[in-house]
């Protein structure tokens, strides 16, 4: 069971995180389009501003548990890659079960009232011309501390495994 759950999770996850990277591109062109647009023609557009930070927010948030799963995330590495394999995986165990996990389901947990508030009244932009669904911008939060929940359990499994103490 531990092993379907990690195939399920791993495969979520990389396909966020494959969907996510258009998104870059996308937000480099919108600030560019910003810039000309400002500089150029003297045009204030708060719409394309927006744009490029929703998809810099969604990028990031979304991006943390992809990242995750395939260790690009910042750590320790001076200590870390001296260590033996089994080492390491008991640090990953202790890592994702005593930090990683609490902290995604205080993520969650803790703003899912906040998130709920804005979906009730659609919270829109504050801004004259804006984006008018911030409410979605918000639903990255607890979408973020899921995804990263879920790559907790994978990286515990994972590490079960690497210890012996779970079926490959």
């Amino acid at each position: 069971m531990l092993h379907a759950l990690k195939s399920f999770n791993d495969g979520l996850i990389e396909g966020v995180g494959k969907g996510i990277i258009w998104f870059i591109p996308l937000m480099a062109i919108a600030v560019n389009l910003v810039v000309i647009l400002r500089y150029g023609f003297g045009q204030a557009t708060v719409l394309l501003q927006e744009t490029a930070l929703y998809l810099h927010a969604a990028a990031f948030m979304l991006g943390l548990a992809y990242t995750l799963k395939h260790n690009n995330h910042v750590r320790v590495d001076l200590l870390y890659n001296r260590w033996s394999a089994r080492r390491q995986a008991t640090v990953n165990l202790l890592g994702h079960s005593l930090f990683l996990i609490p902290t995604a389901l205080v993520m969650g947990f803790g703003s899912w009232e906040y998130v709920l508030r804005s979906w009730l009244i659609l919270e829109g932009s504050p801004e004259a011309g804006g984006i008018p669904a911030v409410f979605l911008l918000k639903t990255l939060i607890p979408l973020s501390a899921l995804l990263l929940f879920l790559q907790g359990l994978s990286g515990i499994a994972q590490a079960l495994t690497q210890l012996g103490l779970g079926k490959p």
